[in-house]
């Protein structure tokens, strides 16, 4: 097995994650639960079958990684401790170091990689195109640091790249998130679904510098920090879903005219989030004295490319997992904490079926479709146009200037937007602000040709 890594293998954007993952762990809460708030979260898109199938698996991909050696942190019992996030009835959130759980999970699970045997880590490699022959994913081209490009042959071929919410001129992502995974699936002629729907995070801190944008977890919302607007008066469930806080604050810096509104985490144990006060450091901010600025941001795509629940694309052989991938799972408005549990529980389905794999087509490789480099980086004319075009309000004449701009996923990114007239969680739309009941289910397909069509996936 060859596991290809542009950069360190810790440095994904998982490790970046400070959210933990959600399991129906407590004796008070169940699977069936934890669907209701995913469904409910999802605002009549969510997948049935792929939430069933994250809220009974989670718990015990939870257990795997406890026995692969990710300590989760526990409480004064030695239970593990449960946070409550946006969206869910119950505490069923696990961390490890507070908000550093993706931190310790990838360093984890990376050693662990990079002590075995039958892995073949290449890392400072680039997967530059998808391999099919005979319509069939063989493997795919990686090119080296110092330009050297070798074809690596599988029968089955994995995506695990991330999302592509960096995109967007204001980001909680790192600049590698630009959907690399969904550009070399589509030039191999795989579908994509789902790319109108963005989410865009609540509190992202606003600051001069490097630090804009830096994700302040809705956990420590969790424990009971509050937003205030500029009267210093709340104005929201802080626990309500990612969409209706994003779009409350949103609609308070509209009737201000002020940047950002703040977070009062003047009562949190900060001990508790130590990378998070380590950041506000670094920018003169005392969480502890002081209200924190902060904004929504581009977060995390629910749209990707297209799988089925082993994470099989629309090319045989090719599948994709995590946030590249879309399974329909998160509906128009991802619950929190659900995408580590996706990256587990969906991973592993997708290792198995890979694994199982058999033969591979012969013949000359096939021409990718005809496209930009996929590891090229939007320019910052590109981001704003999404920023700007394909945030979170949306208009027709505002989305088709969006399918002018040169950015192939851009240009995607628009055509899905505007083929979903109506309003639904994170895909708000000023000329459709009303829900189409008559869309429940239903997800925007963008095929290898670029072509979008409406399918109901029950």
């Amino acid at each position: 097995m060859a596991l290809v890594s542009r950069s360190a293998l810790p440095g994904s954007a998982s490790y970046w994650a400070q959210g933990g993952i959600a399991a129906a762990l407590a004796v008070d809460d169940s699977p069936d639960r934890h669907a209701r708030d995913t469904v409910e979260a999802g605002r009549g898109a969510a997948r049935p079958s792929a939430v069933r199938a994250l809220c009974e698996e989670a718990p015990e991909r939870v257990h795997d990684l406890e026995r692969m050696g990710v300590v989760f942190d526990a409480d004064r019992h030695g239970a593990l401790a449960l946070g409550l996030e946006g969206g869910h009835s119950a505490r069923r959130v696990v961390h490890a170091g507070g908000a550093a759980t993706g931190r310790r999970i990838t360093r984890q699970l990376s050693a662990l990689a990079a002590r075995d045997e039958r892995i073949e880590v290449l890392e400072g490699a680039s997967a530059t195109t998808v391999v099919t022959r005979g319509r069939r994913c063989t493997g795919v081209v990686v090119t080296a640091e110092d330009g050297a490009r070798k074809e690596i042959a599988s029968r089955g071929t994995v995506l695990a790249t991330g999302g592509a919410a960096a995109l967007w001129a204001r980001s909680t992502n790192p600049p590698g998130s630009a959907g690399v995974g969904l550009s070399l699936a589509h030039a191999a002629g795989a579908g994509l679904a789902d790319l109108e729907l963005t989410q865009f995070h609540p509190t992202a801190l606003v600051a001069c510098g490097p630090h804009d944008g830096f994700l302040i977890t809705e956990a420590v919302r969790g424990e009971g920090a509050t937003l205030l607007d500029a009267g210093g008066e709340r104005f929201v469930d802080e626990l309500a879903p990612r969409d209706e806080v994003a779009l409350a604050i949103e609609a308070k810096l509209r009737e201000s005219g002020e940047r950002a509104v703040a977070l009062d985490m003047r009562r949190i144990d900060m001990a508790r989030f130590p990378n998070i006060a380590s950041a506000l450091a670094e920018v003169g901010l005392d969480p502890a004295r002081e209200t924190v600025p902060v904004a929504p941001a581009a977060h995390y795509t629910m749209g990707g490319v297209a799988t089925d629940l082993e994470g099989r694309s629309s090319v045989p052989g090719l599948y994709a997992v995590g946030e590249c991938a879309c399974t329909g799972l998160h509906g128009a408005n991802r619950l929190a904490s659900n995408s580590l549990a996706e990256c587990f529980v969906l991973g592993r389905r997708a290792a198995l079926a890979a694994a199982q794999e058999r033969g591979a087509a012969g013949g000359p490789p096939a021409k990718p479709r005809a496209g930009s480099d996929p590891l090229a980086l939007p320019s910052p004319e590109t981001r704003l146009a999404l920023w700007r075009h394909a945030g979170l309000r949306r208009t027709a004449e505002g989305l088709r200037e969006l399918a002018g701009d040169p950015y192939p996923l851009a240009k995607l990114i628009a055509a899905a937007a505007l083929a979903r007239e109506e309003s639904r969680g994170a895909h708000q739309r000023l000329d459709f602000p009303a829900t189409d009941p008559a869309l429940d289910s239903c997800h925007a397909l963008v095929d290898g040709e670029g072509r979008v069509h409406t399918e109901r996936w029950d």
